[in-house]
């Protein structure tokens, strides 16, 4: 987000421990209470969220996202690279194969991330200035942006593993917004008081729960799918003023990974999102996280480092660090079709990071726009779209 942004933000924090959900559809069942309690036994497990594609691999959630694994629903996209910027409020179009930028159009105030809507069929550039917010649509077979769809407060955009709704993450009000995502109105709403700064959201693989950042609280909460409703809140316990970002379940759907930009590294939970089990110091401004082709590694951008730590993900050790030669502000991004590049945006140098996933050797810097955030490498391989920056199961 932008400096000021989240000056602003930070100065609206509240601390009550409680979530209420506001439903169109009828009253939500009853809240369950916050706890740090453990995990409920194998035999309490529940099923997988109705209507949520099942895994054809349980030992990896992203496999049909394997290198160049496109599905027919990206049939005749353009390969493309789009960014957008939250102070340009424009996005940039990059041809992969050239490294050149071919277009530029406006993104919308504060353009945050593009997003790959659930079918794969559209991106949208989420942004998030208040009072205003949108998504605008672009279409991936053309390259070329629709008409703005006024939607409050953008600051990240994610799809129920069902495909039933948009989840706008409503930064500047601490809600997650749900709304019908093929006319863009509101169903309800679930409002987090505790969560300043809501920010980024993955799912279990059931699909049943979420585990959110709470960017301005240093806290963690993790949230019913169905009803909305908290389940259980963490407070996190390697920087007193943590800053958690990125939030990603491991291939094998046994851990969740958290980048904390103050704690300097990735903060470990279980897969069903009950407990803290670890922390691995990773570099100064932990951010963003990204997986490999086969699953075997996770990338971890340390925006204030200039460096990407490379995790195996059997073992959550760190086996390799890549700095970037003369720095940078490595931020959000994405893989190639292929997994052989490491798309990342400069956030504070006004460019693009492009760098050989085999050995870390950064292959070209792009200059783009002021303040590049949450950019797109398309096509993804993958079935459906979870949302951000292209969480593709």
């Amino acid at each position: 987000m932008s400096r000021s942004r989240r000056a602003l933000l930070a100065a609206t924090v509240a601390l009550p421990l409680f979530g209420c959900v506001t439903e169109r559809t009828g009253p939500a069942p009853t809240r369950a209470p916050a706890s740090n309690s453990a995990a409920p036994p194998a035999s309490a497990t529940p099923h997988r969220l109705p209507g949520m594609p099942p895994d054809p691999d349980p030992r990896n959630v992203y496999a049909p996202a394997g290198p160049n694994m496109l599905s027919d629903q990206v049939r005749g996209h353009r390969n493309l690279v789009y960014v957008p910027h939250t102070v340009s409020n424009d996005v940039y179009v990059i041809d992969p194969t050239t490294y050149k930028v071919v277009d530029k159009y406006p993104g919308g105030e504060e353009a945050q991330h593009i997003v790959p809507s659930y079918d794969l069929s559209t991106l949208y550039v989420a942004s998030s200035k208040v009072p205003g917010g949108g998504l605008v649509p672009i279409d991936p077979k053309t390259g070329k942006p629709g008409k703005e769809i006024k939607v409050e407060d953008v600051y990240n955009l994610y799809f129920t593993p069902d495909g039933k709704y948009g989840m706008v993450v409503a930064e500047f009000f601490k809600r997650l917004d749900f709304y019908d995502p093929k006319t863009w109105k509101k169903v309800s709403s679930a409002e987090f008081p505790d969560c300043a700064g809501i920010n980024h959201v993955d799912f279990t693989a059931d699909g049943r729960t979420m585990l959110v950042s709470c960017e301005f609280a240093n806290r963690m909460i993790a949230v019913d799918t169905e009803t909305r409703r908290k389940l259980r809140a963490f407070t996190l316990d390697k920087a007193t003023n943590g800053m958690p970002q990125d939030t990603r379940l491991t291939p094998d759907g046994r851990h969740f990974l958290v980048a904390d930009m103050h704690a300097h590294g990735v903060y470990v939970f279980d897969g069903a999102a009950t407990r803290q089990t670890g922390f691995i110091p990773t570099g100064r401004g932990a951010h963003g996280i990204y997986f490999s082709r086969d699953g075997r590694r996770a990338f971890v951008s340390n925006r204030d480092e200039g460096s990407i730590s490379v995790l195996d993900t059997t073992t959550l050790k760190p086996v390799a660090k890549w700095q970037l030669p003369g720095g940078g502000s490595p931020d959000m991004g994405g893989l190639s079709a292929d997994g052989k590049q490491l798309w990342l945006a400069g956030r504070y140098h006004g460019e693009v990071y492009v760098i050989d996933t085999d050995n870390g050797r950064l292959i070209t810097r792009i200059p783009v726009g002021n303040g590049p955030h949450g950019l797109v490498v398309w096509p993804q391989p993958g079935r459906y779209s979870l949302g951000h920056t292209g969480n593709i199961r």
